[in-house]
């Protein structure tokens, strides 16, 4: 098989309701970057990275220059075994892994079409049935994050990631994670997140004040020894995201001793292909793990519930289905949360077919 034309669409992707985050950063509508691999065989591998602006170092513009650098390497290259070509993409372009993300999802597409399976059962085989959800709730109003959590509880949802820092007010903070928690009971996971959004006082003054509390705190601080300054000051458990990049990042962050769950995400690692091994290290070191991404559909959210259904239920603390949160759905037969979990798609490869009127024009042809 070799591959014989890379095409790209970029797709708003529209929050159902605008998500506001810490430090002025908020989702409303993203763009999201699809990209389709023909192969001489007739297979066809689907990708997808949807970076949040202002969020990492990617942004959904970046993508289409990054494909064209990498085009010489990919076109009549065999797809099959995605990690030595993503090797070889490596030493071509440093860096840029969102970029590649896109084309590791669609190698490993295209690999387990070749093999007539679905695609969890080349990274580790089907470990469980179906994965928990965590639910996140945009941070507004403390009563009306009560309200969101309490509707999501009563369509199954047991986790619920609670937004913080939106309007710079701690005990304001406080008052939202005080009210999910009231309201969903105990028994839930309820973690109260500042997307690097806070300086280590003014999370330690919330830690603290909801210590008493089944709380968890999410990444208060940009860096990991802030965070770990945090964790000791409120004796609170942590889960770390956007320090959460790579094998050396996830090392520091358990030495450091804040990361009792950590945050794995797609694009931000560069594809399935790192992310197994980070999540097999994650496996090693006892730590719980989000499997997730930044944004997405369908195509993302199916390459997240691959890698989490082939993770031992030990380290799978939940995952994110993503094309729930926004729209439009670019697969609406793809899967969707049930009582508050979710199961990969079935079929070979990602088991997803995005709609052509979904997609739009595309926007590059590289051959």
């Amino acid at each position: 098989m070799k591959i014989t034309r890379i095409t790209a669409w970029e797709v708003p992707l529209t929050s159902h309701e605008t998500y506001y985050m810490a430090d002025g950063k908020t989702c409303d509508t993203t763009l999201s970057v699809v990209l389709r691999l023909d192969t001489d065989s007739g297979h066809i591998g689907w990708g997808e990275v949807c970076p949040i602006p202002h969020y990492l170092p990617a942004y959904a513009k970046g993508v289409i220059p990054a494909l064209e650098e990498m085009t010489p390497v990919l076109i009549g290259a065999d797809p099959v075994g995605p990690e030595a070509l993503m090797e070889r993409l490596n030493k071509h372009l440093i860096g840029h892994e969102y970029a590649k993300s896109a084309i590791d999802t669609a190698l490993w597409d295209l690999t387990a079409q070749a093999a007539g399976l679905p695609l969890y059962a080349l990274l580790g085989g089907r470990a469980v049935a179906d994965m928990p959800l965590y639910h996140s709730i945009t941070c507004v109003e403390p009563g009306e994050m009560a309200r969101m959590a309490r509707e999501a509880y009563d369509l199954g949802m047991r986790q619920f990631q609670v937004k913080l820092g939106a309007d710079g007010d701690w005990e304001a903070d406080v008052a939202r994670l005080m009210q999910v928690r009231e309201a969903v009971g105990s028994g839930p996971l309820v973690y109260g997140d500042w997307n690097c959004g806070a300086d280590a006082l003014t999370a330690t003054r919330v830690g603290r004040a909801v210590a008493h509390l089944d709380i968890m705190l999410e990444q208060p601080c940009a860096t990991i020894e802030e965070c770990a300054h945090v964790r000791a000051a409120t004796g609170l458990p942590m889960k770390l995201d956007e320090s959460a990049r790579d094998i050396q990042s996830i090392m520091a962050g358990h030495q450091a001793g804040c990361m009792d769950a950590a945050a794995l995400k797609l694009s931000k690692m560069g594809g399935l292909s790192a992310m197994r091994r980070t999540r097999d290290l994650c496996l090693a070191l006892g730590t719980q793990m989000c499997i997730e991404d930044t944004w997405g559909s369908d195509i993302t959210t199916a390459a997240l519930l691959h890698l989490a259904a082939s993770t031992p239920a030990r380290g799978i603390m939940n995952t994110c289905d993503l094309s729930h949160y926004v729209g439009p759905r670019l697969d609406p037969s793809a899967p969707s949360r049930r009582n508050g979990r979710i199961a990969p798609p079935e079929g070979t490869g990602l088991g997803v077919s995005p709609d052509a009127e979904a997609l739009g024009q595309s926007i590059a042809l590289l051959d």
